[in-house]
């Protein structure tokens, strides 16, 4: 998803929770007399996936039925009445996060549209790094836009296919997009579920117990409705469901899969399994390998709540080290949430973390995190332990530094804020005034996730934000640059 501002390298970001955060989680099922009620349940599966917006659309044999809202999944989809508010055995859903700037119904998804030969509407998790040259090209021939989301151009180009099959136009415009996708689309009463040609955004398939397909971001969703994991969604794979039956078309040459590692390191919640894999049991692993590569003479080991329990456990039972909840979180704060005056702008943090006083007092504590972004959290959080007590106060990072921003869907600090992309480690350390501070290596990570180390010739994740290895072109990034390196030659040769 895109914010307002007419595609920004990165989506706006969140400074008090200095966390990267993920735009959106997609569902879709077909062929089920309950498909809004389960798409709503799959949703609120999804729902750390995107807190701002939420949609669905379905489609009853006949004709479009498509609400959406600001707002969660169970403030706007939880009345009895929504079978007959959005009838069908077919429906698409999706779940939207929250930036500052972008809470605009237009942007809401999914997007409908009718187009010759029927109707389209589409859910998109992630970002197009192609978008905004497409839809320039297109306004210049008088294409008109409704919305700010890149997710529209798909709309646009299926629109201005030349094939006959309306499924054929949708797979015809996936052949011209680029960057990081996973799509599910409803057209006419027929699905179509799609994922880039890295796999960078995961994508899954499931099965109903009376014979439905369910495709879900994630397979939590699958768990939340009782479906069966069929398999994932290959990269550069489509998969087309209607009353025939289904079939798979790849609308782009294979390559090697590189999912998001973020994926691993926070976004997917832990009792999902992506890549064959668990996501709880891999970051507990990652705080396993930070313990090897990083150890540290403490007398306690205190996650990070919530994101970084998993790897505590994991660094505690490698050490030996006792686990303690020295931070309490609190669930029910929300970003409405009255703010502080600028004077006391340091408590903001304690809306939603405090400190256990009695598990840290007079102790040298480790705090584990997954990851360290701009560092103002982390240095508040640090400050917070030696107020309640701590002796000495260590920081550990389960994923390695972040030095390089993205430009695939995640809500992350331009470069210009990225602590580790401007200090060493030790100056990060005195910056957080932490005892010490350490990072999981590249090499580290890689084994916690694939068992093995990165292969640096064909890396087997999206890892850009540690190795500014960019798996796809980013043509709309690249252009802003020629266009910035222009200006900077005619000034010089004024």
């Amino acid at each position: 998803m895109i914010a307002d501002s007419a595609f920004p390298q990165t989506l706006t970001y969140d400074p008090e929770t200095d966390r990267p955060q993920e735009e959106c989680g997609v569902f879709a099922v077909y062929g089920s007399e309950d498909a809004a009620v389960l798409t709503a349940l799959g949703l609120h599966a999804l729902q750390h996936r995107g807190q701002e917006s939420c949609g669905i659309a379905t489609h009853d044999g006949s004709r479009f039925h498509n609400e959406r809202y600001l707002g969660l999944v169970g403030e706007n989809f939880a009345s009895p009445d929504l079978p007959q508010r959005l009838p069908g055995r077919v429906a698409i859903g999706h779940a939207r996060y929250s930036t500052q700037g972008a809470s605009v119904m237009r942007n809401v998804q999914p997007l409908y549209s009718d187009i010759r030969g029927g109707g389209i509407a589409l859910a998109h998790n992630g970002n197009l790094t192609n978008a905004r040259v497409l839809r320039e090209e297109m306004v210049a021939k008088g294409a008109i836009f409704q919305s700010t989301s890149d997710s529209e151009v798909v709309l646009h180009l299926a629109a201005q296919s030349t094939k006959n099959k309306l499924t054929n136009r949708v797979l015809h415009a996936l052949k011209q997009i680029e960057g990081a996708f996973a799509f599910v689309v409803l057209v006419n009463d027929r699905i179509i579920a799609a994922r880039d040609p890295y796999g960078i955004r995961p994508l899954v398939m499931g099965e109903l117990p009376d014979g439905g397909t369910v495709f879900a971001s994630e397979t939590c969703a699958l768990d939340m409705v009782g479906a069966r994991l069929v398999r994932e969604i290959d990269p550069g794979e489509a998969v087309l469901v209607n009353e025939n039956g289904m079939r798979s078309e790849r609308f782009a040459p294979e390559r090697p899969a590189r999912l998001c590692a973020f994926e691993y390191i926070y976004f997917a919640r832990p009792d999902s399994v992506m890549g064959g894999r668990s996501v709880y049991e891999a970051r507990k692993q990652m705080g396993r390998e930070l313990a090897m590569e990083n150890p540290v003479d403490v007398d306690v080991v205190i996650p990070v709540p919530d994101s970084g329990v998993p790897a505590a456990i994991g660094y505690a039972e490698a050490s030996g080290i006792p686990f303690e909840l020295g931070i309490i979180r609190s669930h029910f704060v929300g970003r409405t949430f009255i703010q502080p005056t600028q004077d006391r702008r340091d408590l903001s943090v304690r809306r939603k973390h405090s400190a256990n006083a009695a598990a840290v007092r007079g102790k040298r504590v480790l705090l584990i995190d997954d990851s360290i972004v701009r560092g103002t959290t982390s240095l508040k959080i640090v400050r917070m332990m030696r107020e309640a007590g701590a002796a000495e106060v260590h920081f550990r990072s389960a994923c390695p530094p972040i030095k390089f921003p993205d430009f695939y869907g995640i809500d992350m600090a331009g470069q210009a804020e990225l602590i580790a992309a401007n200090m060493e480690v030790e100056e990060m350390a005195q910056k957080l005034e932490a005892d010490s501070l350490a990072f999981l290596s590249v090499d580290g990570l890689y084994q916690a996730v694939i068992g093995e180390p990165r292969n640096n010739r064909l890396p087997q994740l999206a890892d850009h934000y540690f190795t500014g290895h960019y798996p796809t072109r980013l043509v709309d990034h690249d252009r802003d640059l020629s266009a910035k390196e222009f200006q900077l030659s005619l000034l010089v040769d004024a």
